[in-house]
């Protein structure tokens, strides 16, 4: 080996000028020493390095680590995820309030050492302020609450993959998903003796893979050999600012020793098989840490996390050597004091790592805006780099480097879980951890599990991510929309680039990660997703009626509408549903466009829509007839889209029609009427027209009917006549015999009829029209006639017999009378009207007398009278 050149022979390029304007990122705490541990390996090793000469007053300016802690120590994790890495994920994260005390405290860079001291310094103070009476630091009821995540619903949110169940077989993809044979180096300042021990109490604590930690000689050969494809390795290195190991460790500070153990636990979190090396520069100079990146160029391949940075000078190009290393990814948090430009983020080789603040409830989709400390903004010395393109949208008119590229949570408020140990403690405090130092080691664990699954498909590592992340994803739409979730809310200061917005900004980059999407995009085995599809149709509509109908459209996320070639008044609603109040006749093509609100792209399809004149309202014609006098009423028969008014032509006087389309007439005269009804569609003015023939009859006189009537002289006669007639009638009689009368029900009477035969006329008249009808009834008053009474005749043979006969002939002034069939021996005598019949010798038998008489009226009688002789 080659002896190392003494640093006053060292020779390189000047890559600063004296005179460039150097600027802290802020003040940091104070250089707190221990005695440095025992050196992980203490062989010493000789090589030659060639480092680049780093101007002094440049590689003396000091980085500060860019974390922030709530100001609060949380309860212990509740142990849920101890056996079940994801016991947590479908739960809300832990919510604890700020004590009163406390709430006033700055979260930059806090430690868990100083939110001790201030706790104990509130608990006793307490007693002076209030008299004993209350705690000051008693929790606040109010908005002051801290919400802390674990791993398990940090993965949950970000989409990344479950963790499998302990003691599970692992496939190669299985363990790629978990980083295996991957390496992040963790490049810090200053020294934390406890980081091994922090990590496997946050491993046990959430179900994570333990770690074996393993030392690696500062006369290690370099390049190190690959990491184990399965199982996590841990170990630590001390770095010189020449870039060499050395056994003798850093002094402690409790800042550094805070950034060293969130980043070593998150960057495990999300990659829990991947290799972590922890590589501590001697101090927290440029000089020392450019020192630590380049030894990891060295160690190499793997993904470089730097949480730390200074405000941006004129000098920053000049040391962009360190970050091109082959097949290295370097990434660095964009900054905690809000807009600014840091380096080592704004250089062009970094992946510049921006803040959010999270909100999960442990299901559904996560809500993030801008957390309102990260860093980002406008670089006022590097050049634009090729990959920011105005192809990604957000990124237009720019002069040079934006950070930042991309963003994960960082909000303290919104933190995670962190295990910190002071020196010489066997036990962890807790602490909401944020900052964008804890979204840079993050995202150098995505990376690391992106290069795993390459590995996979004998692909080389990522490198420098950029043109793969705004080229081959943003630049694409729907992948961009698919792999990034936008923050498009919150702001970091008040200038022109300090607000979120949709597409690219300087707070958030391109977004925070939609883990498996994303991961298949940098693992090249990316779906481009599809477009939606919108199925074609006819519509057919009618002009005036409103007109509604829903876009037929498929597609894997949620659809956004708009419409090409739409007539005026036609809208489209967020549901696809389209509507047009009042259609105007035509033929139209129109363009139904469907967005996918996730990925962004777009589908079309065509429809025609026919809208046909609307017709005029139709008007059935008809034939009423009707009466004279008698109210008339009947309904018009119309077609019509819409309601119509209606108008009559040709009626007579006294007939209206109403708005319902009813035609009325109180008094219709007799005559026939052709009515034109013409019906008015009140939309369209469209008008029809229908003729109805109105018969209205002349009056008809009463029908009386009566019969010929016979009766007896004395004897009370009554007959009714029989009258059809439209409306009630009065009667009277015509040539009747003294004492005949007739009722108003048509009744005829006459109570003591005299002999005769009489024509009597009935007259029936209607009580409306006046007019009369009548009918000829022949009353014939006849006399009885001649009766006959006899009883039967009863004797014995040979002994005298005798009977009577007995007349009437009323009415008549004769009367002739004959007997038949009287037995021999028989005779008859006469007195008054009675006929007496006599046997002196009566023969035994039975016999039949018939009576005849006629009276002079011309009316006969007859009798027959039974003769029974019975013998002796």
């Amino acid at each position: 080996m080659k002896k190392i050149i003494p640093p006053h022979h060292r020779h390189g390029r000047l890559l600063l000028g004296a005179t460039a304007a150097l600027l802290l990122a802020a003040c940091g705490p104070g250089q707190e020493t221990s005695t440095p541990p025992a050196a992980i390996a203490t062989a010493a090793t000789q090589f030659t390095v060639e480092v680049p000469v780093v101007p002094a007053a440049v590689g003396a300016l000091v980085v500060q680590p860019m974390f922030h802690a709530a100001p609060a120590l949380l309860d212990a994790p509740d142990g849920r995820d101890s056996t079940n890495s994801s016991g947590s994920a479908h739960w809300r994260p832990h919510l604890q309030n700020v004590p009163g005390a406390m709430r006033e405290m700055t979260t930059r860079r806090l430690t868990a050492q100083k939110i001790a001291a201030s706790e104990q310094a509130a608990q006793d103070i307490a007693p002076l302020l209030d008299g004993g009476a209350g705690d000051i630091a008693a929790p606040m009821a109010g908005s002051s609450v801290v919400a802390t995540y674990s791993p398990a619903q940090i993965r949950a949110a970000y989409d990344l993959p479950a963790l499998p169940a302990a003691g599970t077989a692992l496939t190669p993809a299985l363990a790629a998903q978990l980083g295996a044979g991957q390496t992040i180096y963790i490049v810090d300042a200053m020294h934390n003796p406890n980081a091994a021990a922090e990590l496997a109490i946050f491993n046990q604590k959430f179900g994570l893979p333990g770690c074996t930690t393993k030392a690696i000689a500062t006369n290690a050969t370099l390049p190190l050999p690959p990491a184990p494809a399965s199982g996590c390795e841990f170990s630590v290195v001390y770095n010189t600012p020449s870039s060499t190991m050395t056994a003798t460790a850093p002094a402690y500070n409790s800042g550094w020793a805070m950034e060293i153990a969130l980043d070593v636990q998150w960057a495990h979190a999300t990659a829990p098989l991947a290799r972590i090396v922890l590589i501590e520069a001697p101090d927290a100079s440029i000089n020392s840490l450019l020192g630590a990146v380049r030894l990891a160029n060295q160690m190499g391949p793997g993904v470089v996390s730097m949480s730390f940075g200074a405000a941006e000078g004129n000098w920053t190009a000049s040391v962009d050597s360190a970050f091109t290393g082959k097949n290295m990814s370097y990434l660095a948090a964009t900054g905690d004091s809000g807009s600014g430009v840091s380096w080592p983020s704004v250089s062009s080789n970094v992946l510049a790592v921006g803040g959010t603040t999270l909100s999960y409830s442990g299901s559904g989709v996560r809500s993030e805006t801008a957390w309102s400390g990260t860093g980002g903004g406008i670089s006022a010395y590097t050049a634009l780099p090729a990959y920011q393109t105005a192809s990604v949208p957000g990124l237009t008119n720019l002069l040079r480097r934006n950070v930042a590229d991309v963003a994960f949570n960082a909000d303290p408020a919104t933190g995670q879980y962190t295990a910190v140990m002071t020196p010489g403690s066997s036990t962890a405090s807790w602490l909401s951890i944020g900052g964008t130092s804890l979204s840079t080691p993050q995202w150098a664990g995505l990376v690391a599990i992106a290069n795993a699954s390459r590995a996979l498909q004998a692909k080389a590592a990522l490198g420098l991510p950029h043109n793969i992340l705004y080229g081959q994803i943003a630049s694409v739409p729907g992948t961009f929309a698919s792999s990034f979730a936008d923050i498009t809310r919150g702001s970091n200061g008040t200038c022109s680039v300090c607000t979120a917005r949709v597409g690219y900004d300087p707070l958030g980059g391109l977004g925070t990660p939609n883990v498996k999407s994303l991961l298949a995009g940098l693992s090249g085995t990316q779906i481009a997703p599809a477009a939606p599809v919108v199925a074609p149709a006819s519509i057919s509509g009618a002009a005036g009626k409103p007109l509604s109908f829903t876009v037929s459209a498929t597609a894997a996320n949620p659809l956004s509408y708009s419409m090409l070639g739409a007539p005026a008044g036609m809208s489209i609603a967020a549901t696809g549903v389209v509507s047009w109040t009042a259609p105007v006749a035509g033929t139209y093509a129109v363009t139904m466009v469907a967005k996918d609100t996730v990925s962004g792209l777009s589908g079309q399809g065509v429809y025609a829509i026919v809208i046909t004149p609307v017709a005029p309202p139709v008007v059935g014609a008809g034939a009423i007839t009707g009466k004279v006098g008698t109210a008339l009423a009947f309904n018009v028969s119309v077609s019509a889209p819409n309601p119509v008014s209606y108008t009559l032509a040709g009626a007579p006087a006294g007939m209206t029609i109403s708005s319902a389309g009813l035609v009325s007439w109180a008094a219709p005269v007799a005559g026939t009427y052709a009515v034109t009804v013409t019906a008015t569609d009140s939309k369209t003015g469209l008008s029809g027209k229908g003729i109805y023939t109105v018969a209205i009859a002349a009056p008809l006189p009463p029908v009386v009917t009566v019969a010929s009537v016979s009766g007896k002289p004395g004897v009370a006669l009554s007959f009714t006549a029989t009258t059809v007639a439209p409306n009630p009638v009065t009667y009277s009689l015509s040539g009747a015999p003294s004492g005949m009368t007739v009722s108003a029900a048509g009744v005829v009477s006459w109570a003591n009829p005299v002999l005769g035969s009489y024509s009597v006329t009935v007259i029936a008249r209607d009580s409306k029209t006046g007019l009369t009808g009548q009918a000829v009834a022949t009353v014939k008053i006849a006399a009885a006639g001649p009766t006959i009474s006899a009883a039967a005749m009863n004797g014995v043979a040979g002994k005298a017999m005798s009977g009577s006969i007995v007349l009437t002939a009323p009415g008549a002034n004769a009367l002739w009378i004959s007997i038949l069939g009287a037995p021999l021996g028989m005779q008859f005598s006469m007195s008054g009207m009675t006929i007496t019949a006599t046997w002196p010798q009566p023969v035994a038998g039975s016999y039949a007398l018939k009576v005849v008489a006629l009276d002079s009226n011309g009316l006969t009688a007859q009798l027959t009278v039974p003769v029974t002789v019975t013998a002796r």
